[in-house]
């Protein structure tokens, strides 16, 4: 008994003193993810739709269309104007979501100023990517309430 105790003694120490190390990797990967989606947000933001559809992932591009995207993100996007300032309120690592396969997402939530509406909320997800490199698998805009 007093081994079984020792060992989930050890077991919770080893635990807690990975746990920074565990930190810093999900750190590192949602910096990495959030440079991703700023680079994607900048072609989006400068009307380049299309690009902004060969930069994304390739689960992304399986969902919809290089004209579907273009034809969404005219409607979505061309009303609002032009971007102004974007603040992120939230970055959280994720490795299942409903609905898109397992891998390693960051989802990221900016409060973005538009000139043509005010506020909004972006909604960005970038994933890992099957070459290494993290692309943006998901956008989504809604009023900022």
């Amino acid at each position: 008994m007093k081994k079984a105790a020792c060992m989930t003694a050890l077991l919770g120490m080893a635990l807690l003193l990975c746990a920074p190390a565990f930190a810093q990797v999900h750190t590192a990967k949602q910096e990495a993810a959030k440079q991703s989606a700023q680079s994607w947000l900048a072609l989006v933001d400068a009307a380049n739709y299309g690009q902004s559809w060969q930069e994304a992932a390739t689960f992304f591009k399986s969902k919809v269309s290089k004209a579907g995207w273009e034809q969404a993100l005219q409607q979505a996007r061309a009303p609002l104007g032009s971007a102004g300032s974007r603040t992120l309120l939230g970055a959280l690592y994720q490795t299942d979501l409903p609905n898109a396969p397992k891998g390693e997402y960051v989802i990221l939530q900016y409060k973005t100023e538009f000139a043509g509406r005010g506020p909004v909320i972006e909604t960005i997800t970038p994933m890992l990517d099957k070459d290494g490199k993290w692309r943006v698998s998901g956008y989504f805009v809604k009023p900022a309430q």
